[in-house]
């Protein structure tokens, strides 16, 4: 089998990234700029990284055929995840709210409205909507058919 290219995987990704964002009011900043014409498209890099929002390198991509996974969450104001991992990388936007991550060992990342994050891969996690509204937050996985895009740890109690 052979390594999946990271320039497919990665414009494929982009492009999702794009899509969504072009479509959501709160995203906007990430495409207009006040000098340019309505009729010019802006591209704006968010982020460009090797390592998860906790400062670890990424692992390597997975041998075999990809699967891009684009996925939605709507945390609702108070909502609390329980812990979980993922198995595979994946990184999104935050479109409405804020969301607090934070790992087992204690570290946060408090991610805002409009705000790119990378996740933790195989380092259990879990994420609190601390705001008053409704956290909306797009993710993008590079996934493998049947690979699951998190794996639960309820042997784990919320605090």
């Amino acid at each position: 089998m052979k390594k999946t290219t990271f320039g497919l995987v990665s414009a494929t990704i982009v492009f999702g990234v794009a899509a969504v964002c072009n479509s959501l009011t709160s995203c906007k900043e990430a495409y207009a700029q006040e000098d340019a014409p309505e009729e010019q498209v802006v591209s704006t890099e968010l982020i460009r990284t090797s390592q998860s929002w906790d400062g670890v390198e990424l692992p390597d991509y997975l041998q075999g055929r990809p699967e891009l996974v684009a996925v939605k969450y709507v945390f609702p104001a108070g909502k609390k995840l329980g812990w979980h991992h993922h198995p595979v990388m994946n990184y999104g936007v935050l479109v409405q709210g804020e969301l607090t991550i934070i790992g087992q060992d204690g570290q946060k990342k408090v991610v805002h409205e409009g705000e790119p994050v990378v996740e933790m891969v195989g380092t259990i996690h879990h994420g609190e909507n601390r705001g008053s509204k409704p956290v909306i937050l797009y993710m993008f996985y590079l996934s493998q058919k049947g690979l699951p895009l998190a794996v639960q740890h309820p042997e784990i109690p919320l605090e």
